[in-house]
């Protein structure tokens, strides 16, 4: 029953990769078709390579083996005995990843899976049957297009995490510069806010260095944008993407205002102090003067 069970799982597995593959124009070659297979896969899936004899005769007693780029070993089959259940050989990159269909051996069927296919599992793959009279290969070119996540621990030249600085404050906002540095290919830099709304920002700033590129990119951000803000950089050849985020003070954004009406401020106290001091220099002047009058008047009385 369990058995059973697994090779229904199985027919069910393979026919419907096949039918996607050939639907889809992901294969578009065939054993007696053109002399290479192409197979497309996103990079995280697995993947599947067909691979079976047209006599459809029983292999189950032969040998099969799969090949990367004619050196490294993918999965060697030879009489039951295989890399998942004792044979040795396999090349690291492939230990634990591939698996077979066991009960469609029996019918000429020596596909394999690849479970969650990497970049650096691109490349030509051959599976031959040396043993058969005539012998045969098929051989199938594998790409796997890869998805933007963070591989700056796996690839030379990948982004490091920006740095990002506030810059300035301005009438019009909060100025910030986000840095990059020593990057290969050239990174594109963007800002966006905490509603992922992409920022207006200057021209970058792009020098390069021994094949490195140093990217600079700033923007200005107002009170009514929402923070937190991020400097997001991207390299689309070698699908890496990385960023780094600022959180901006609200108080920050009146900081300008409250300047100028300080200044404003303080200005008119300079004035109403100047004029209160000129109209107390002027009540003094008058009061001498009246002093002065009266001390003349009691001079001509005196007389």
């Amino acid at each position: 029953m369990s058995r059973k069970k697994f090779r229904v799982f199985d027919l069910l597995y393979l026919s419907f990769h096949l039918c996607h593959l050939i639907l889809c124009g992901i294969i578009t070659g065939l054993e007696h078709g053109s002399d290479v297979l192409h197979v497309v896969v996103k990079e995280d899936s697995d993947v599947l390579l067909p691979c079976s004899l047209s006599t459809k005769e029983n292999i189950v007693q032969e040998l099969f083996d799969w090949m990367k780029d004619g050196q490294q070993e993918v999965f060697l089959y030879e009489a039951g005995i295989h890399y998942n259940n004792g044979q040795a050989g396999q090349d690291e990159q492939f230990k634990g990843r591939v698996s077979h269909f066991k009960d469609e051996l029996k019918h000429g069927n020596a596909s394999i899976v690849i479970r969650a296919a990497k970049v650096s599992d691109s490349g030509n793959y051959t599976c031959a049957f040396p043993r058969l009279q005539p012998s045969r290969t098929l051989h199938i070119e594998l790409v796997v297009d890869p998805t933007l996540k963070d591989r700056s621990h796996e690839i030379t030249g990948a982004a490091s995490k920006p740095f990002i600085t506030i810059t300035d404050v301005k009438e019009l906002g909060v100025q910030l510069t986000c840095y990059i540095r020593g990057s290969f290919p050239q990174p594109e830099l963007i800002w966006i806010d905490g509603d992922q709304r992409v920022l207006p920002a200057d021209e970058p700033q792009v020098s390069e260095r021994a094949g490195r590129y140093d990217v600079t990119l700033q923007t200005t951000v107002t009170a009514t944008a929402t923070n937190p803000f991020r400097c997001v950089a991207t390299q689309v050849v070698i699908g890496h993407t990385t960023y780094a985020e600022i959180a901006v003070s609200e108080k920050l954004f009146g900081l300008k205002d409250g300047c100028s009406k300080q200044l404003v401020v303080g200005l008119i106290c300079v004035i109403v102090g100047f004029l209160i001091a000129l109209a107390v220099l002027l009540l003094l002047f008058r009061a001498r003067c009246i002093r002065y009058l009266q001390y003349e008047k009691s001079l001509q009385h005196a007389v």
